[in-house]
């Protein structure tokens, strides 16, 4: 029944963020702050995986290949192209910053409700749930997608330096590879994976900081619970999204 009831306080939660905000402009430079605290300054982390798991994927290709003669070259790009756009830089990276951004969601709304500012803002007529989350969802959902766009380049870019560094294969065989059979919907489904799981990263979060009971501890606890919930429901979207577009 916990579980249940917490559904529904969840999709209640969602009603009252999506409510015509007060002053439009408020909300407008909220977004723009929100695009820096869980955007920007994400993407320093989002290229360091993306160029450093692009090189390991492409290196693991030319391993898995060896010296079969059936097999050439330029598979190792197109191999890695796949991994990176269908699945690594969508999702893995998303997980990532579930972590990172859940986290902070979590523990700086949670830290508001434990010193009761957001009983303030009720206090003063202002829908807290609105102005606290709202701009957070919007700037996840409008921001996240061009975080994994960098994604897919570096993973991209960080095969070629790591296999052609290393002599696996030369740049114009890593550049046709990366060109055949490429399927610009793989591109698309990413994107779309990538604003379902940009929304609950914003929300999960935001629901459990927002009523969580008790003091600092909890806090704490809060935003563990709110990185798990949000990891598993990017799986489970994953796998719902994947037998919808692709299969």
């Amino acid at each position: 029944m916990a579980y249940i009831e917490s559904i529904g306080k969840y999709f209640l939660l969602l009603k009252e963020v999506f409510r015509k905000p007060e002053k439009t402009k408020v909300y407008i430079d909220l977004y723009f702050r929100e695009i820096e605290d869980l955007g920007l300054s994400s993407f320093g982390l989002v290229a360091f995986f993306s160029f450093f798991i692009g090189a390991v994927v492409s290196l693991q290709m030319a391993f898995n290949m060896g010296d079969n003669p059936f097999i050439a070259n330029y598979y190792i790009a197109l191999s890695t192209r796949e991994s990176i756009i269908l699945e690594f830089s969508p999702t893995i990276i998303s997980i990532i910053l579930a972590g990172k951004v859940g986290s902070y969601i979590a523990s700086s709304i949670g830290a508001m409700r434990v010193t009761e500012q957001i009983d303030a803002l009720e206090v003063m007529g202002v829908n807290s749930i609105s102005y606290l989350i709202a701009p957070k969802v919007a700037a996840a959902v409008t921001f996240f997608p061009l975080l994994v766009m960098s994604s897919m380049v570096l993973g991209i870019f960080g095969g070629w330096f790591a296999s052609v560094f290393s002599g696996v294969v030369s740049t114009t065989e890593y550049v046709i590879g990366l060109q055949m059979s490429f399927k610009p919907f793989y591109v698309v489904y990413a994107l779309i994976k990538t604003v379902f799981f940009a929304f609950v990263i914003a929300t999960i979060p935001a629901y459990f900081g927002y009523y969580v009971k008790g003091g600092s501890l909890e806090v704490g606890r809060s935003a563990t619970k709110a990185v798990v919930w949000t990891t598993v429901a990017i799986i489970l979207i994953n796998y719902v999204l994947t037998q919808l577009l692709l299969v």
